[in-house]
């Protein structure tokens, strides 16, 4: 997320509230790293094991910090997210299957939302010795 984009979905005190924890963990993140869960949805996630499952990555946490730090070096570069933007628009718009009406991907949506959720997979770190 950078700072143009809107977050708007949180609440105001949540956000404080996350901002007080960055700031908290920053020294110690500056020494040490930072670890922490993520959750990815199931097509990210299979996306993510395909690359594990061909040998590209170790497991999920060092695909993660290869394209965090992928992400971090394109930062400064806004047209070259400017041009992935507009390319990714262009084969939305391009995309030859034919449209889903909103009143279809709304009751979609809402389905999804309404039903129970199956258990994520979660990926257990090899103990070393």
């Amino acid at each position: 997320m950078t700072d143009d984009e809107p977050s708007d979905w949180r609440t105001a005190g949540e956000r404080a509230s996350d901002i007080a924890q960055a700031m908290a963990l920053r020294e110690q993140a500056r020494k040490g790293g930072l670890r922490f869960e993520v959750y990815l949805p199931p097509s990210l996630a299979e996306w993510l094991l395909d690359f594990v499952e061909r040998g590209v990555f170790t497991d999920p946490s060092e695909a993660v910090f290869v394209i965090l730090g992928e992400h971090k070096d394109l930062e400064p570069h806004a047209d070259l997210r400017k041009e992935n933007l507009r390319r990714s628009l262009d084969a939305a718009i391009n995309d030859p299957r034919a449209p889903i009406p909103g009143e279809e991907v709304m009751a979609s949506i809402a389905k999804g939302m309404a039903e129970p959720r199956p258990e994520p997979a979660v990926w257990r770190q090899r103990k070393t010795v």
